[in-house]
């Protein structure tokens, strides 16, 4: 009998989605992440970074002044700035917490515009549902951007710019990338904070593969799996270098996430201009170890910090929120020991 490779039995109908990216992922990126691939010089870590937890019992919460604060305590300034707020939206399921929460997008929304910044745009492309209008009306998030004024743009269908990646763990020299993406000033990962079954945590590193474009590379984003989840997350950090962290962590998915765990409620929400320690202080609350997710562990080297020593945590104390979340037994070895 022929033997099939795991991609031609992918091709072939044989193999799922998930034992392919599975089968791919871990080999490419424990060999380019030995490799380093990257320039020193291009990248600059911060001696010190600061994230910011603010208490967010629940959705009722006033999110423009809640996040208009953590703005002003990081001193974030976007006077005169073009804005681009990356929610994360995946999928539509009622009683779910698959999504960016709409309210927590309309705080930010309200901050920037009094921060004043000179255009606030929403922009996100969804690797699962294609129907991004339907996706915008049934969460509710259209009818929040009406009020405010504020236009959405579909990155799976925007005009794109192939771009150079600045590091290469993909193995990939350059990447075709959303055009309002590139040409915004201050662009802000805003997800949903979830366990992952292949990344280990979805936060404001995993949001980027939103920027990908679906009308290029197709559904979900197949050229990032094909080239590692971990790579993926590195080169678009390392290339879109997004500006500022708000993660809604106010109900945060524990379990078969992204898209298929349970909510849990957590009550806060994360900012940092650094989101490589943004990510770092969301993985210690949930209980995994940031220095045993591949993509995190490499970031310290060039993108973020992950030590405590060199993150300072204002607001509230990571102990007031710390939980260990249910993981799917393939990312149980992310798991911190407290």
């Amino acid at each position: 009998m022929q033997r099939l490779s795991c991609k031609e039995r992918a091709q072939d109908g044989r193999l799922s989605r998930r034992e392919f990216v599975a089968a791919l992922a871990v080999p490419i990126v424990a060999g380019a992440c030995n490799r380093r691939p990257y320039r020193g010089g291009d990248f600059s870590l911060p001696e010190r970074s600061v994230v910011e937890l603010l208490p967010a019992s629940s959705y009722d919460a006033d999110f423009g002044d809640l996040i208009g604060r953590g703005l002003r305590d990081l001193g974030v300034s976007v006077q005169g700035r073009r804005v681009l707020l990356k929610p994360n939206m995946v999928e539509y399921e009622p009683g779910t917490a698959i999504n960016t929460n709409p309210l927590v997008v309309a705080g930010a929304i309200a901050a920037f515009q009094r921060a004043g910044a000179a255009e606030v745009i929403v922009a996100e492309g969804p690797g699962h549902r294609r129907d991004t209008e339907y996706l915008l009306t049934r969460t509710g998030l259209h009818d929040h951007l009406c009020d405010h004024g504020v236009r959405f743009v579909d990155l799976n269908e925007d005009d794109v710019e192939y771009v150079p990646l600045r590091s290469n763990f993909t193995k990939l020299d350059r990447l075709a990338l959303p055009v309002s993406v590139l040409r915004s000033d201050f662009v802000v990962s805003m997800p949903k904070l979830k366990t992952h079954h292949w990344a280990g945590m979805t936060a404001a590193m995993k949001n980027f593969f939103g920027t990908v474009p679906g009308a290029v590379y197709g559904w979900p984003k197949n050229v990032l799996h094909m080239h590692g989840i971990h790579n993926s997350i590195l080169d678009l950090n390392a290339t879109i270098q997004p500006r500022l962290a708000i993660v809604d962590a106010v109900t945060a998915m524990e379990g078969d996430g992204p898209i298929m765990g349970r909510p849990r409620h957590t009550g806060f929400i994360a900012m940092s201009q650094d989101v490589v320690a943004a990510d770092a202080t969301c993985c210690r609350v949930i209980g995994l170890d940031p220095e045993r997710l591949p993509y995190l562990a490499e970031a310290r080297h060039f993108l973020g910090n992950i030590d405590p020593h060199r993150i300072e945590q204002r607001g509230e104390r990571i102990d007031r929120y710390a939980a260990e979340f249910d993981v799917v037994d393939a990312i149980k070895s992310y798991r911190l020991t407290r």
